[in-house]
């Protein structure tokens, strides 16, 4: 079951019960866009409590807000009681919910093309926002005042900039006045959720002209205080090369990629990013520029190719090239390594040591820092194809300890 027939499913089952129930929110607009849904939400005038009995298996997570996850097979569909809002005292969440009509629900929503519903029984549009007209004129406007739909969620500035970028909408100018004004209480949201965000801007083809946006609106600033302006505009440069969707921390790097890596890793602190993805970052800026010496010695390139993010770094050294001076041409080396790399074929390109710690002790090798390098230049002869058999190995060591 997909996740489209597990909310039509939940939808007919609500109507035979005798409620209201209609699509909601994103998916009714990217139909209407002829776009793909991701999620396919509903809205309903049942209580959470109605909506759990209907449902066998159903997560509460959050009930007293209104919203109901119902799983169906592998699938899991939002069911959200109409409901309206009050009270935000943090610029985050509602102190106060109160379950109300379709038309009410729709006014506490963000922005108007993601404010109208959706009757898949009687295939009919329910718009009291006037979605349908923005979504002609391909804008994205808030439902109401712009500066109070911020107030009450102030990740709905970097939402706006997000659709905007994903559907290729322009922001209308009262709204994007609102975020220019009210970027810097973007610090109120978690960095989680500014990362979730930033993530659906960077990897999208789109991405130069989203972060672009985020410069120019005072948003980026406020995430980062400490990138300079040009560093950013050196960043959204690279960014403008890269094809394709790609990974977030990939994008992140290239971002950062005129910042020394220590600098880039404490301005991403407030992301609050996974270890891995830190890692990533990391490994993509202290690397950069190695891949331009296309004649690095054998056993460097063996390491280097070796590396699980290795294509990355090519693809994030070629963005940097082309948006250098010189552009294409600058690219040659690369191009070098590249020819280089093919004509290596198919080898291993970490093989197990010929000789451990222990065989070295046993030549004559004292234990401490010594020992450390003599393995490290045995393992480099056997990379660069000195050393191919344990015997030799064993010659090696032995010259080299005399």
């Amino acid at each position: 079951m997909t996740n489209r027939e597990a909310a039509l499913y939940i939808i007919k089952k609500l109507h035979k019960s005798g409620y209201e129930a209609l699509l909601a929110g994103g998916c009714v607009r990217d139909m209407l866009l002829r776009r793909r849904a991701v999620d396919y939400d509903v809205a309903t005038n049942a209580h959470p409590k109605e909506v759990i009995k209907l449902f066998r298996r159903t997560l509460k997570v959050g009930a007293k807000f209104g919203v109901v996850i119902v799983l169906m097979d592998k699938v899991q569909v939002e069911v959200a009681t109409f409901r309206s809002e009050a009270g935000y005292v943090d610029g985050r969440r509602p102190s106060s919910v109160q379950f109300t009509s379709a038309s009410e629900d729709a006014s506490r929503r963000d922005f108007t093309i993601n404010g109208m519903f959706y009757n898949p029984l009687k295939k009919e549009v329910i718009d009291y926002v006037h979605g349908q007209k923005d979504l002609k004129r391909k804008t994205i406007r808030t439902i109401g005042i712009a500066d109070e739909r911020f107030s009450e969620d102030y990740l709905r500035m970097l939402r706006a900039v997000r659709f905007s970028t994903q559907i290729g909408f322009k922001i209308e100018p009262a709204t994007w006045k609102a975020i220019c004004n009210n970027a810097k209480k973007i610090n109120k949201i978690s960095g989680e959720r500014i990362a979730i965000e930033l993530g659906y801007i960077l990897i999208n083809t789109n991405r130069a002209a989203g972060i672009s946006m985020l410069v120019e609106c005072g948003l980026a600033k406020a995430i980062f205080p400490n990138l300079t302006a040009a560093q950013a505009s050196y960043g959204i440069l690279v960014l403008s090369q890269l094809r394709g969707k790609v990974d977030f921390a990939f994008a992140m790097a290239c971002l950062f990629s005129n910042c020394e890596t220590e600098f880039a890793l404490e301005e991403c602190e407030i992301l609050k990013l996974s270890r891995n993805d830190n890692k990533h970052i990391q490994f993509l800026l202290e690397n950069r520029g190695k891949l331009l010496d296309y004649e690095m010695s054998l056993s460097n390139l063996k390491k280097i190719l070796a590396k699980q993010h290795f294509h990355d770094l090519f693809e994030m050294q070629k963005a940097i090239q082309k948006a250098t001076i010189g552009g294409r041409k600058s690219i040659s080396a690369l191009i070098k390594l590249n020819r280089r790399i093919k004509l290596l074929g198919d080898i291993e390109l970490q093989p197990k040591p010929l000789l451990n710690g222990h065989d070295l002790i046993k030549l004559g090798a004292v234990s401490g820092p010594s020992l450390g390098r003599l393995a490290n230049e045995l393992y480099v002869a056997q990379l660069e194809g000195h050393v191919t058999t344990k015997e030799q190995a064993i010659e090696w060591v032995k010259l080299r300890l005399a």
